[in-house]
């Protein structure tokens, strides 16, 4: 039975699942592969990440929006808003197939908040290069 997300090991077993499949994908595997050497920071900083947004635990640092500015840049401004798409689609599957109740449904409205923001801000600081 499926269960509302509740603890930061809820939120592991999420970002390791999602990520299990962004691995894998045609489409953005070769963008998160050539960018992340080392998954498992990674996958703690991302979980930080969520935790906080949900659960308001003070732990992560970083600034994702200069990182995904970064990485853009990296592909040479080809990161799209399919791409973003498509990570949302795999966020979205990944929290239906796991869990149910309020926590997800927050998980969902801020990452469907942020897909439109790091697109917004990609896309702006292209035009200032």
């Amino acid at each position: 039975m499926k269960h509302d997300i509740e603890s930061r090991d809820d939120l592991e077993q999420l970002v390791r699942i999602f990520y299990d499949k962004v691995r894998s994908d045609a489409e953005l595997a070769p963008i998160f592969n050539s960018i992340i050497t080392d998954w498992e920071p990674h996958l703690q900083k991302i979980t930080d990440f969520w935790e906080q947004h949900l659960f308001g635990v003070q732990k992560y640092k970083g600034n994702p929006i200069e990182v995904h500015n970064k990485v853009d840049a990296r592909m040479k401004n080809n990161v799209t808003a399919h791409n973003f798409g498509t990570w949302l689609f795999y966020w979205m599957q990944t929290l239906d197939e796991l869990f149910e109740g309020p926590n997800k449904e927050v998980l969902k409205f801020k990452a469907r908040k942020m897909q439109t923001v790091f697109f917004v801000n990609i896309v702006q600081a292209r035009s200032k290069t």
